[in-house]
């Protein structure tokens, strides 16, 4: 699998991204341009990318196209086939959006979002994305979420055979699909089963951590790579049976200095389970 995260300073250039990605020891890289770049600017990013190895991970179209004003959910699905495009165009592995949402919060909760109702809304509107672009090399995904469409493994598989379109595949955030004290515990049990049924299928995954407080009622919260409970051995040696190429993304972190804690406790993982990481 391939390691990345964000990178930060000045990566105006191809060049200067390179450089900065290879200074914190990443394979794999967020795209570092969006739909509006030009045709040069998106070529030279996608060669400097090829030239040094590095694989271009996600296109984030971070919209809510299932929102409830007509405006904004016409404007999420325009601007997430324009993503899509540019994943096909600049090579990344897959454009990358949740579900959306029926409330007023983008990213949700809202007691309409996970009714057949709005499955069958999502399906509607991955479809709509996909037959609009038709990518032939990158793949639209969504992000698993803890209270929308896909919540799990069964849910994501279900949605798969539903929008029945062979560029859906699956984006793996297992952090977010710990919405319970049960998963929470039995983290190791959830990774196995969304390798067993979503593996083919994964292009790639968010690596985040979780705990869990001892204060009334539930409290989960994110927390750096080793930090908290997810077990990141079995997550890694599941990664591991995939393609090599496998991108495993941090993210939510403020600082280089945080990241390069991640990074290096996700290898040292790694080294303890022999499972090789770029």
């Amino acid at each position: 699998m391939r390691l990345g995260g964000p990178v930060f300073g000045d990566c105006s250039d191809p060049d200067r991204w390179i450089a900065a990605l290879q200074q914190n020891g990443y394979s794999a890289a967020f795209c570092p341009v969006d739909h509006a770049a030009d045709e040069d600017t998106v070529r030279a990013y996608a060669e400097a990318a090829r030239r040094t190895d590095i694989v271009i991970a996600e296109v984030g179209a971070w919209s809510n196209p299932l929102s409830p004003d007509d405006e904004t959910r016409r404007a999420a699905l325009e601007f997430c086939q324009k993503q899509l495009a540019l994943a096909d165009r600049i090579g990344a592995r897959c454009c990358v959006n949740i579900a959306g949402s029926r409330g007023a919060k983008w990213d949700g909760p809202d007691a309409h979002d996970l009714t057949e109702e709005t499955f069958d809304l999502i399906v509607e509107s991955v479809r709509t994305i996909l037959d609009a672009v038709k990518p032939t090399r990158t793949w639209y995904t969504l992000e698993t979420m803890p209270w929308m469409y896909p919540d799990s493994p069964e849910s994501y598989l279900r949605l798969i055979r539903a929008i029945d379109r062979p560029r859906f595949a699956v984006h793996l955030d297992p952090t977010n699909l710990i919405c319970s004290p049960q998963r929470f515990f039995a983290n190791a049990a959830l990774l196995r089963e969304c390798f067993a049924q979503l593996g083919p299928y994964i292009k790639s995954c968010h690596a985040k951590d979780i705990t869990l407080s001892d204060r009334f009622m539930v409290h989960l919260d994110e927390v750096r790579p080793g930090l908290g409970r997810l077990d990141y051995r079995v997550f890694l040696q599941e990664l591991n049976r995939l393609d090599p190429d496998t991108p495993l993304m941090m993210e939510h972190l403020a600082t280089p200095e945080e990241y390069a804690q991640a990074a290096s406790y996700i290898r040292s993982i790694a080294q303890v389970a022999e499972v090789p990481i770029r």
